[in-house]
């Protein structure tokens, strides 16, 4: 049975950094690509990183591009998410997500995730 166990969020001022952790365990060992999501309150899931756990090629829409970094740890199955530059709207649930099969549509579909961790609170104050 797979596990996604979030960690690091928290609450932190506006233009600080965070960085998110997410250990993956259980079959499979390894995954095509990880993500991560976010949703905040009264607002739909929206796609934040993701990449390609062979190819290390990674992914992010404009609002977070250039402040956010997703990276992986092969040897620990983990994938983080440095975030700098916080702003309030990053204020969010972060989700970690991954799937072990290839990406169909597009990497910034939720639906194409298998698995999914159960979030860690990152609130940013202006």
């Amino acid at each position: 049975q797979v596990q996604l166990v979030e960690s690091g969020g928290g609450l932190v001022q506006a233009g600080d950094s965070l960085r998110l952790s997410c250990a993956a365990s259980g079959r499979p060992a390894t995954y095509y690509a990880m993500a991560w999501f976010r949703q905040a309150p009264g607002k739909e899931r929206e796609f934040v990183a993701a990449i390609n756990w062979s190819t290390r090629s990674t992914i992010y829409p404009g609002s977070v591009k250039g402040r956010f970094t997703i990276s992986r740890d092969n040897a620990k199955i983990t994938v983080y998410l440095q975030m700098n530059s916080l702003k309030p709207e990053d204020t969010a649930v972060y989700y970690c997500a991954a799937t072990p099969g290839p990406i169909v549509r597009s990497y910034y579909a939720a639906e194409e995730y298998e698995h999914w961790g159960q979030g860690t609170q990152v609130t940013v104050s202006s």
